[in-house]
């Protein structure tokens, strides 16, 4: 059967059912974004920014949550895979910390955010060569479904998209500090986990 990557929005079938297929679209998800922030101005930029700093909080939550105990678990010489992962997750949560607080206007904004483009798109490639093809090859399908509830319930957290009614709550969630975002998302994750865990 050929793959087909067509990011149909209302798409729940079968790539949702695997953890590293939903990781590699939010990948995606996230350097679309970038994009957007890039490419924008005035008011536009600073809404795709809120976006992306929710994102980017988002996924990094889970990926502590869901993936980094997987491999510390199932990968030979996990326990280094997992610690050089948090080092970058380290960096590039002080780059967008000091981003957060800066006027998207600024001009120092955009050589920043390129810096702070560079080291995700470095960290997700690391991630994608050294993390997911070893959860790939280490987690039969009830795993990666699994694994995917836990992914699932942080992307609820987060929507690349406002939707229609929401922009509002959207806002005043976006003005809240990213440490109290990453904490919901935490609490999510391990309740899909624990819940999906309980056999």
């Amino acid at each position: 059967m050929s793959e087909h990557h067509t990011p149909q929005a209302g798409d729940d079938s079968a790539p949702d059912a695997d953890v590293v297929a939903l990781l590699m679209r939010q990948h995606g998800d996230i350097r679309n974004l970038f994009d957007e922030v890039e490419a924008s101005t005035g008011d536009a930029r600073q809404q795709a920014f809120r976006r992306l700093v929710r994102l980017l909080a988002v996924h990094e939550t889970a990926e502590e949550e869901v993936v980094h105990p997987f491999v510390r678990r199932n990968v030979g010489g996990g326990e280094d895979v997992v610690e050089a992962r948090l080092a970058e997750e380290r960096s590039a949560k002080e780059t967008l910390s000091a981003l957060d607080d800066m006027d998207t206007d600024d001009p120092k904004f955009l050589p920043q955010l390129l810096a702070l483009r560079a080291d995700v798109q470095e960290h997700a490639r690391a991630e994608e060569r050294y993390e997911f093809i070893h959860i790939r090859r280490s987690a039969d399908a009830g795993a990666l479904a699994s694994l995917a509830k836990g992914v699932k319930a942080a992307e609820a957290m987060a929507p690349t998209r406002p939707h229609p009614g929401v922009e509002s709550a959207t806002a005043n969630m976006a003005l809240g500090p990213v440490v109290a975002l990453m904490d919901r998302t935490r609490d999510a994750v391990r309740q899909a986990m624990g819940r999906d865990g309980s056999h």
